[in-house]
């Protein structure tokens, strides 16, 4: 099911930017632009999936609704592109650019485009949690499959986008994109049969209620007892017996120092309750909380720190769907008569992915965990803080390539089309790199998001790190926008104009290798400073030491 979801999604957006150059007309910096607030609304959308998941639908419902609404967007796309937008005919490739359209034409594709972008975003943090959800971590051989399911189900995710690049990226760059768009709307079909095929052998979850009451219920009952004293010790703190907790499928998650004055909400006073003997009757839950419900909270504001960290991740990273691919196509892709399509050189990320999550799995792992004496070896806040190095990596080199390109250019193509005799096969490192940091930051993110988050917020974990990859197509569409504005002072070309051999690619990406560095310092320090959740009743073992901290224990044992 993801792999198929994956190949409908990327057969739309790996191309996407040439889509907009050569059919609607758009220069460099508006179509990457584009492409980068188009897939930022995907992960925002990821926000209201979860929501809806959490407090209503349920992640079985929620995911087939969406699939349902990508499917519909995908249809809608590719009537757009065969009826309206591929004039003349035979128009759209790298020889032959489309003519104008009307507006109802293009308020027609961006409304295709953008169901796609709903569809998309509001499924995918459910599949992930959906399929966590398929194993008891309680039993210890299915525990350990849902540790490894993260890695596979990202690896299901490249292995999709590996056809869409090669294949259908092959196919959009010769100018079929109605085909690639109706191979993809098939493809997104296949996985919604796939997916309730499944339907009678699934486990399914109730959803446990609005999580943002239960978190402003907390901050107005502190705030409503700011000036009550706070007592030493957690015997005065409300929280209900472990049977209620249980029945309401929540564990209890045990008591915390950090953000001592949202304890307040817990402390039980007078007016909080109607007292019979030692029974609480007509607990007013906007006055007195549990100290589960307070260390939810706490949860939340302790990842906050840490998922700002990654969206500059997300800036180095959605620069391969459009920087890359226009660096790419600048350069000579033709071998013989064969034409290597440029968004076709993200199958190197691919590979780079699949290869990296085996080597870190059956190899890396297994030895840090032997060097450190521990049934584990790096840390999901470890592997994070290794994808963001191996990021700055990624842009040194990008800028090292474009540096290399542009002393071969040709000043005045007219569409830089093959205008450098640099071989495309100089961008192999720098997807290389990024293949090898989104096994460490994404997958490393998945899990630690989804197992830091409280048993009511699963969902709402993983789109965490979905709305960091959207924060930074925003952040990337912001950069470039300043970025422009002030190299195009005084009559210059700027660093990405619509010629780049007339411009200065390689400062962009020099200037996100600075930026991540910096990134990576404050990360460091907010990973230092991060407590991990802690259930009760969870056996404990400290894999975690190796951040000073005893709480990471619990971590280790609630990985999902």
């Amino acid at each position: 099911n993801q792999g198929l979801a994956t190949l409908a999604f990327f057969g739309v957006g790996v191309n996407l930017v040439l889509f907009l150059t050569r059919v609607l007309g758009q220069d460099s910096a508006a179509a990457a632009n584009s492409v980068s607030k188009w897939t930022g609304t995907v992960y925002i959308f990821s926000l209201l999936g979860a929501f809806l998941s959490d407090s209503y639908w349920g992640r079985y419902k929620t995911c087939a609704i969406f699939q349902a609404v990508f499917v519909v967007g995908l249809v809608l796309l590719s009537i757009s592109t065969t009826l309206f937008l591929l004039k003349p005919s035979g128009c759209g490739d790298e020889e032959t650019p489309c003519g104008s359209h009307s507006t109802f034409h293009i308020v027609f594709f961006y409304l295709a485009i953008y169901l796609v972008a709903l569809g998309n975003g509001g499924y995918q943090p459910n599949i992930a949690t959906f399929g966590a959800d398929q194993f008891d971590e309680e039993d210890p051989k299915e525990g350990h499959s849902k540790i490894a399911f993260f890695s596979y189900f990202y690896l299901a995710l490249n292995l999709g986008s590996l056809f869409s690049n090669t294949i259908l990226g092959y196919f959009e760059d010769q100018g079929m994109w109605a085909l690639g768009f109706w191979a993809s709307t098939a493809s997104a079909v296949g996985a919604l049969v796939l997916f309730l095929i499944g339907t009678p052998r699934y486990r399914h979850f109730e959803p446990k209620g609005n999580p943002l009451s239960r978190f402003c219920q907390v901050l107005v009952a502190s705030t409503r007892k700011w000036k009550v004293e706070r007592t030493q010790g957690e015997e005065n703190l409300f929280e209900v017996d472990k049977k209620e907790s249980a029945m309401n499928g929540d564990r209890k998650i045990l008591h915390t120092d950090s953000f001592r004055f949202l304890d307040k909400a817990a402390i039980i006073t007078p007016k909080d309750y109607a007292k019979q003997g030692k029974k609480i009757y007509g607990r007013n839950p906007w006055r007195l909380c549990t100290v589960t419900q307070v260390e939810e909270v706490k949860c939340i504001l302790r990842l906050l720190p840490i998922w700002l960290c990654t969206i500059l991740f997300s800036v180095v990273f959605t620069q391969m769907a459009s920087l890359f691919v226009e660096q790419g196509a600048a350069m000579k892709t033709k071998i013989s008569n064969f034409n290597i399509p440029a968004a076709g050189m993200s199958t190197f990320d691919i590979l780079s992915v699949a290869a990296f999550i085996f080597l870190y799995r059956l190899v890396l792992d297994p030895v840090v965990a032997r060097i450190k004496s521990k049934p584990k070896g790096l840390t999901e806040l470890q592997r994070m803080g290794v994808g963001l190095f191996i990021a700055i990596l990624a842009m040194v080199a990008a800028g090292v390539v474009e540096v290399l390109r542009l002393k071969d250019a040709k000043k005045d193509c007219p569409n830089c089309v093959n205008a450098s005799s640099l071989s495309i096969f100089w961008q192999v490192p720098q997807y290389m790199l990024i293949g090898a940091s989104e096994v460490f930051m994404y997958v490393g993110q998945l899990e630690f998001f989804n197992g830091q988050a409280p048993d009511g917020l699963k969902s709402f974990g993983s789109a965490l790190c979905m709305t960091s990859i959207s924060l930074g197509n925003y952040v990337s569409s912001l950069l470039v926008s300043i970025v422009m504005r002030i190299s195009t002072r005084d009559d210059m070309p700027g660093w990405i104009p619509g010629n780049l051999n007339k411009g200065h690619l390689d400062r962009f990406f020099f200037m996100l290798a600075a930026l991540t560095t910096a990134d990576l310092v404050v990360y460091i320090i907010c990973a230092k400073w991060y407590k991990y959740i802690k259930f009760e009743g969870r056996k404990e073992a400290d894999d975690n030491s190796d951040d000073g901290q005893a709480e990471a224990a619990a971590a280790a044992e609630h990985r999902v």
